[in-house]
């Protein structure tokens, strides 16, 4: 076979052809297909002398790695055509230079994605990234001149793509990337230089048959390709077998090959008419067979396909018939007849013309006929008679034995006479003691599940008190991080109300003082000799409304007007007018209300549209929204309106044992017990303290300190609140307080617990400690969604240019009372999916508007990021927040009334709760102080953000109003996937209508490169190897001689001596 010549556009190799006395022309064959000629070119350079040239050349042939017979050709060619060539080779080198022609910058990108194992975490367009640089490697390998070859082993480019191989997670492994991988090791092995260094890696070929756990299709069968040409490459043999058993320990096989087999019978699913796996699978299975030590030695052929017949293969061969494809015919008949020839010469050893391998008695009987009267006989029989002292027990591990007995005469067979083993050597120490040492002992396996139980207990108990000591640290850590926070907090308020006590104080000595004047004034004014009563600018008489004016008001709030003043009494000045009203002067008498707004100048269709459901905003609430500020009619100068008209057009176009056992235990327990508590409620509290683990008294002390231990989990302090003590039951037990050594668990509990004063409030005071950051945490989110959403929706300046773009949509596309809008409501944008094209009813207006805005208005393709807080926003209900901070503030009150209460009462040994919950209500009560003022600041935000959008606040709550939103950008997310989708499916019908033309073109070229094949024995490429393999061919000599016997081994066989009739093959 022709070698592959490397070089740029996957040429296979020079062949260089002359017409008469015309210039020469570069002829390139396809792997002895086919001959075209490129255009005639003339080098650029003139010729150097002979010697320098033919010195430049032996590099040129160098770097192609040719076989001897063609480098003899290459170098019989005449001066002028090794000119040619060598420029035309050189200008391809200068033309490919880059980053990407030197090995370095491959091994480098290998590496780093070896060390990056996961694909969940890498986007899409980084995944085809990845591909598209192992799939380069894997055209450079073949493609590139031999010193880049060489290059890439020096690095040690090999280690690198087994590492990544081995290294791969689940996803990488089931993905294009793994069968690139295995096409770059593949295209490395397709030179000598290349070959030798992967059979001579140690352990190259385990890692690529560890690939075969693989799911794709592909993966598998390229592997099954490699590890079938290595069987035919001198010394391949044996290492696909050692990698074989590897693969067996790899997967945890119970023999090796049984994955194989299993693929080869499975039928269903993506197996059901999968031909091209299961013609691989039996290509490779014969190339095992027949190659290396099978070539001459019948026992080792014997050896081997009897694991495969045992593995259920010729039933599944039959079963492959019914696919009728002539590739995979041809190995399932190479697979029968040299079966049949092997049992037929194997048979002649005994005389005989077939032996039935499944019959006992057969096979004794050759055996025990063979032996006798020979030296062996006796030991062959000291050989069953201890087989039949060898122990046996159904369940034990005696099974061992056979398997060590197996593998003994397994290598005495297939070890030649030098010593070796073609196999992998069944026993790698043929020292019996030592393998049975190596055995399953079921006594030392029952020693080793104690001695692991009894360290698994130990190991618990350390575990719990490691995480009871964890949770002490945890709490302790949190009250230190909020006391820190809270005292922060504290100290800034303090700080500001200082700042703002002095400004009060100095507003009051300010006041003060003017109110001292003021007086002064007064009293000046009242003396004799002042201003005459009722003279301009004199005081007031004393007859009219007394005589002493009224007090000064007290200073007007931040931002409001001055009240108007009350009416003066009779005879007094005409009051002053009043303030004007907001806004300034007013307007005149007549005018309408609100903005002046003047008719729009919309563009009209030709054709009636599809109408854009939307709800029209009306003009009256306008003002103060974000429509005033958009116009829309810049819009229509941007759009294809034509092309928005042809896409929407109104025409359509045509295109109960445990509780028996309970209530035993119970009646016997009431024998020796006194137990008062109902039955049911009894075992309840029984189940809870089990689950505990405490006593009483360790309970009790928990309770006192208020936990500060941590002893008391949250979710068993939740089932405590379940079994306070009533006072029915108090009374009972106390009735029973003398026999208090003879009552039953659960009442004892009960009994002691009614004993702490306040139990239930401090239990209840307890619980809500535990929990407050909790709930504050899980409240704290909720408000700050609303408050981050209701700014991103008021700032987002891509939502803005979207409504503007939707706006002149749908003004285009409606006509009459529905258009000429200047708003809309926002629960309009949900409707734009609502529109469907008339062209393709697949397309949507918002696909359709998804378009313009990438091509058009990109900055809107930020709206996701803008608007991120949505989703969870959305997730907010108003009524529930409120409910659960009033339930937060009650919690709080009632933790106040118990600390109050405790505090009357005397102070008891051991009890910790008024300076425990003190300083706990310190901390809460700021905490939720700041949750309080973050609602409504949140509240206020949501309002305005509402209105924003000429929405009314109080119709209107979070969850409706950002889940608009979040409903909307999931639309928008899910049709630009499926724009994506739709390019990408036009894209995959045109590339698979390329790919499937040059697989065409391809099967020609290989169908005429087979005719052309000068002779089998011609060692060439890898990749010819694993064609030739793939159909069946690297076969036809052996084939071609099992066809001639054929006639006449059927003349000896009688259907009576065989088992199995000789297969009919199909020729």
């Amino acid at each position: 076979m022709a070698p592959r010549k490397r070089g740029g556009r996957g040429i296979s190799f020079i062949f260089c052809c002359f017409r008469n006395n015309d210039h020469p022309e570069i002829t390139y064959r396809l792997r002895n297909d086919s001959n075209f000629a490129l255009q005639t070119m003339e080098p650029a350079l003139p010729m150097p002398p002979v010697e320098e040239l033919d010195v430049m050349f032996s590099e040129l042939v160098d770097e192609l790695d040719l076989t001897d017979k063609h480098r003899e050709a290459m170098f019989a060619l005449p001066a002028e055509k090794k000119w040619q060539i060598y420029c035309s080779k050189k200008k391809d080198q200068e033309e490919n230079k880059g980053a990407t022609s030197w090995p370095e910058f491959y091994i480098d990108q290998l590496n780093s994605m070896a060390a990056r194992k996961s694909l969940l975490a890498l986007e899409k367009e980084e995944e085809e990234e990845r591909s598209k640089t192992i799939e380069s490697l894997k055209t450079a390998l073949r493609t590139k001149p031999m010193r880049f070859v060489t290059r890439f082993i020096d690095l040690d480019g090999l280690s690198c793509i087994l590492n990544f191989l081995k290294t791969m997670d689940y996803e990488t492994s089931e993905s294009r990337i793994h069968t690139s991988l295995i096409g770059c090791i593949k295209a490395l092995m397709n030179n000598s230089q290349g070959r030798a260094h992967v059979l001579a890696h140690s352990e190259s070929i385990n890692v690529i048959a560890q690939s075969l756990s693989t799911e794709n299709i592909k993966t598998k069968v390229a592997v099954l390709e490699i590890l079938g040409a290595v069987c035919l490459v001198p010394g391949g043999h044996k290492k696909v077998l050692q990698a074989m058993l590897h693969y067996q320990k790899y997967a945890s096989e119970r023999t090796r090959f049984q994955t194989l087999i299993n693929d080869l019978d499975k039928s269903t699913g993506r197996y059901r008419d999968e031909v091209n796996l299961k013609t691989a699978i039996m290509s490779f299975i014969n190339a095992v067979l027949s190659q290396g030590a099978g070539v001459e030695s019948l026992d080792f052929r014997l050896h081997l396909r009897y694991e495969f017949l045992m593995l259920g293969i010729q039933p599944v061969i039959d079963k492959l018939r019914e696919h009728e494809n002539s590739t995979l015919d041809r190995h399932l008949d190479f697979f029968e007849m040299l079966r049949n020839e092997d049992e037929l010469e194997f048979a002649k050893r005994f005389e005989l013309v077939h032996i039935d391998t499944k019959s006992a008695t057969q096979m004794f009987e050759l055996t025990r006929k063979r032996l006798t009267h020979s030296e062996a006989y006796p030991h062959f029989m000291s050989i069953l008679h201890h087989c039949l002292q060898m122990p046996y027990k159904r369940s034990g591990n005696t099974v061992q034995y056979w398997l060590l007995l197996d593998r003994i005469i397994q290598q005495i067979v297939i070890q030649n006479d030098k010593g070796q083993d073609p196999d992998s050597t069944p026993l790698e120490n043929f020292n019996i003691k030592n393998v049975v040492r190596m055995l399953v002992n079921e006594n030392e396996v029952k020693q080793w599940k104690e001695q692991a139980e009894k360290m698994r207990k130990e190991h618990n108990e350390l575990q719990q008190k490691l995480e009871k000591k964890e949770r002490e640290c945890d709490a302790k850590t949190q009250e230190k991080e909020e006391m820190m926070q809270t005292l922060n907090k504290m100290k800034e308020k303090l700080e500001k109300e200082t700042t703002e006590h002095k400004q009060v104080k100095q507003q009051v000595a300010d006041l003060t003082a003017q109110l001292h004047e003021l007086s002064r004034k007064t009293v000046c004014a009242s003396v004799p000799g002042g201003p005459s009563p009722g003279a301009p600018g004199g005081p007031f008489p004393s007859s009219v409304s007394g005589a002493l004016l009224p007090p000064p008001p007290p200073p007007l709030p931040m931002g409001e007007l001055p009240p108007l003043p009350p009416p003066l009494p009779p005879g007094g000045p005409p009051p002053p007018p009043g303030p004007p009203p907001l806004g300034g002067i007013l307007p005149p008498p007549g005018a309408p209300i609100g903005l002046a707004l003047k008719k729009k100048n919309i563009p009209q269709p030709s054709n009636a549209l599809k109408s854009f459901n939307w709800s029209k905003l009306p003009e009256n609430k306008l003002e103060g929204t974000v429509w005033t500020e958009i116009d829309d009619t810049k819009v229509f100068k941007i759009l294809d309106l034509e092309d928005l008209e042809r896409t929407f057009s109104a025409y359509q176009r045509q295109q109960k044992e445990t509780d028996a056992l309970d209530d035993t235990l119970s009646s016997k327990m009431k024998v020796k017990e006194l137990s008062v508590i109902d039955g049911r409620r009894a075992q309840n509290c029984n189940i809870l303290l089990s689950r505990l683990k405490l006593s009483n008294d360790e309970i009790k002390r928990a309770i006192l300190t208020m936990d500060e231990q941590e002893d008391l989990p949250k979710d068993m302090l939740e089932q405590l609140l379940k079994f306070v003590p009533e006072k029915s039951d108090i009374d009972l037990l106390e009735e029973h307080k003398h026999e208090l050594d003879r009552m039953a668990k659960a009442d004892r509990f009960l009994f002691e617990m009614s004993r702490i004063n306040h139990y239930q409030q401090r239990l209840q005071s307890l619980y809500f400690k535990k929990k407050f950051a909790e709930r504050v945490a899980e409240v704290k989110p909720k408000v700050e969604a609303i408050r981050s959403g209701s700014e991103e929706v008021f700032r987002s300046g891509a939502l803005k240019q979207l409504l503007e773009v939707v706006l002149a949509f749908g003004n285009y596309m409606n006509k009459g009372q529905r258009g000429n809008a200047y708003g809309f409501k926002i629960s309009s944008l949900n409707k734009i999916a609502d529109t469907k094209s008339s062209i393709d009813k697949n397309i949507t207006l918002l696909h359709y508007l998804i378009t313009i805005v990438e091509n058009k208005y990109p900055k809107v393709l930020n709206l996701n990021e803008e608007l991120r807080d949505i989703p969870q926003a959305a997730k907010v209900n108003m009524t529930e927040l409120d409910k659960e901070i009033s339930t937060l503030r009650s919690g709080l009150k009632a933790v106040e009334t118990e600390l109050e209460y405790q505090k009357s009462q005397p102070p008891q040994p051991g009890d910790k709760f008024v300076s425990v919950v003190s300083q706990f209500i310190t901390v809460a009560s700021f905490s939720f102080s700041d949750v309080e003022d973050l609602l409504a600041e949140a509240k206020d935000l949501f309002t305005k953000a509402v209105k924003h959008f000429g929405e009314e606040a109080g119709k209107i709550q979070p969850d409706e109003f950002f889940g608009i939103f979040d409903q909307f950008l999931q639309a928008v997310s899910e049709a630009k996937q499926e724009n994506e989708n739709m390019r990408k499916k036009k894209e995959e019908e045109e590339r698979r209508a390329r790919m499937e033309a040059q697989l065409k073109e391809q099967r020609e070229r290989e169908r005429r490169m087979r005719k052309a094949k000068e002779n089998s024995e011609e060692s060439g490429e890898f990749d010819d190897l694993v064609s030739a393999l793939r159909s069946g061919e690297v076969f036809d000599k052996d084939l071609s001689k099992l066809k001639r016997n054929r006639k006449r081994i059927s003349n000896q066989v009688t259907d009576s001596s065989r088992e199995r009739p000789v297969t009919k093959l199909n020729f």
